[in-house]
C-alpha cells in the first residue's frame, strides 16, 4: 500500500507540473497576442462557426469563454456557440495531452469537426439564434501599464518552474518500468515520455520569457492567482485522488469486464457526468480510458457533452440557452456513441 501512495503521488505531481506548464504556455500565447486572436470570432457567417469550434478545440478554457462572451452580446449565432461546446472539453484538454497525448490529439480533431458540422446545419436550419446585442464593456489596461518589478510573487513562479524542470529532466519524476513500457507500446515512433519532457522543457522557455518580460498585475493576477493558486491545488487533489482510488480499486477488484459487458450503460453514464459545469469529475474517465479499462465510444460521450468551465458564464447569464445546448449535445452523444458500440 505504501508503494501505491508514493507511486501515486510521484504521477500526481509529475501530471499537475506538466499540466499547468502547459496552461501557462497558453497564457503566455494570449497574453502575447494582447487578446487579438479573440477578436477574430466577431466575424460573421461561416468563418464564425468554424472560428468558435477551433477556439473551443483550444486546450483550457479561455477560447470557450470567449465565445461565449461574443454570444451573449449577440455577435454570433446560437450554431456557433454549438460549435465551441461541442469542440471544448475544457481542462481536461491539458490532462490528455499529458498522458495521452496521440489520443487526445484525434479526439480533439474529431470533436471539432463534429461541432462545426452540428453548429453549420443548425444555423442553416433554425437560422441564427442570439441575444439581444449588449454594450461591450471597454477592458481595463490596468494590467499592461502597470510596472515590472521582481518581487516575491515572480521569483516564486521563476523557482518552482526551474525546479519542476530540475526533477523532471533528471528523472525524478519518472513512472516505474512497468508504466513507462506500457506508455511506450502506446506512442508513436519518437513520441514517448522523454521526447515529451524535453518538447515541454522547450516550451517552458515561454513561460520563463513571460514571467520576466510581463507586467506585475498579469504576473500576480493570470499566472500566479488565476493559474497556480487557483487550478494548480484542484488538479493535484483531482488527479491524486482519480489515481489513488484507481489503483486501490484495480488492486482489490477488476471492474474491467462489468464495463465491457455494460457499455452502454457507461456511455449514459458518461454523457450524464459531461453535463456537470466543471473540470474535475471528467479525469475520472480520462484515467481510465488512458489505462485500457474504458472503450472509446464512453470517452467520446462525455466529451460531447461536458465542456469544463466554459458554459458556466453561459448559465449565469442564460439558464435557458445554457440547458438547450446541454440537451442538443446529450442527445448528440448518446445516437452517435451507441451506433459507435455497434461496430465497436
Amino acid at each position: 500500500m505504501t508503494e501505491i501512495l508514493i507511486e501515486t503521488l510521484r504521477t500526481a505531481v509529475l501530471v499537475t507540473g506538466l499540466v499547468i506548464i502547459l496552461m501557462m504556455i497558453v497564457e503566455s500565447f494570449d497574453i502575447t497576442s494582447s487578446g487579438r486572436i479573440t477578436s477574430w470570432l466577431q466575424s460573421k457567417g461561416l468563418f464564425q462557426t468554424i472560428m468558435s469550434g477551433v477556439f473551443g478545440s483550444t486546450p483550457g478554457c479561455v477560447g470557450g469563454i470567449a465565445s461565449v462572451s461574443m454570444y451573449t452580446r449577440g455577435l454570433i449565432s446560437f450554431g456557433a456557440l454549438l460549435a465551441m461546446m461541442i469542440a471544448t472539453v475544457g481542462d481536461e484538454a491539458f490532462l490528455m495531452l499529458t498522458i495521452m497525448p496521440v489520443k487526445a490529439t484525434l479526439l480533439f480533431l474529431l470533436l471539432l469537426v463534429m461541432g462545426i458540422v452540428v453548429g453549420i446545419i443548425y444555423d442553416k436550419v433554425v437560422r441564427k439564434n442570439t441575444l439581444e446585442p449588449r454594450p461591450e464593456s471597454c477592458k481595463s489596461t490596468e494590467e499592461q501599464k502597470s510596472g515590472v518589478t521582481f518581487g516575491w510573487i515572480r521569483w516564486k513562479l521563476v523557482i518552482a518552474v526551474v525546479v519542476f524542470l530540475v526533477a523532471l529532466l533528471s528523472g525524478f519524476l519518472e513512472p516505474d518500468e512497468h508504466e513507462m513500457a506500457h506508455n511506450h507500446a502506446q506512442a508513436l515512433p519518437g513520441l514517448n515520455e522523454e521526447s515529451l519532457y524535453w518538447l515541454v522543457a522547450g516550451l517552458s522557455a515561454i513561460v520563463l520569457t513571460t514571467l520576466v518580460v510581463s507586467s506585475d498585475a498579469i504576473v500576480e493576477k493570470r499566472l500566479y492567482r488565476d493559474i497556480l493558486c487557483h487550478h494548480a491545488p484542484m488538479i493535484f487533489v483531482w488527479t491524486f485522488g482519480v489515481l489513488l482510488l484507481t489503483e486501490v480499486l484495480f488492486h482489490f477488484a477488476d471492474p474491467t469486464q462489468w464495463i465491457r459487458d455494460n457499455k452502454y450503460t457507461m456511455v449514459v453514464i458518461a454523457a450524464l457526468m459531461g453535463i456537470i459545469p466543471t473540470s474535475g469529475p471528467h479525469m475520472i474517465l480520462v484515467t481510465l480510458f488512458a489505462s485500457g479499462v474504458l472503450p472509446f465510444p464512453v470517452l467520446l460521450a462525455n466529451s460531447i457533452v461536458q465542456d469544463g468551465h466554459a458554459s458556466l458564464p453561459l448559465l449565469a447569464e442564460n439558464r435557458r440557452i445554457w440547458l438547450k445546448a446541454k440537451t442538443i449535445k446529450f442527445v448528440l452523444a448518446l445516437v452517435i456513441c451507441f451506433v459507435w458500440l455497434l461496430f465497436y
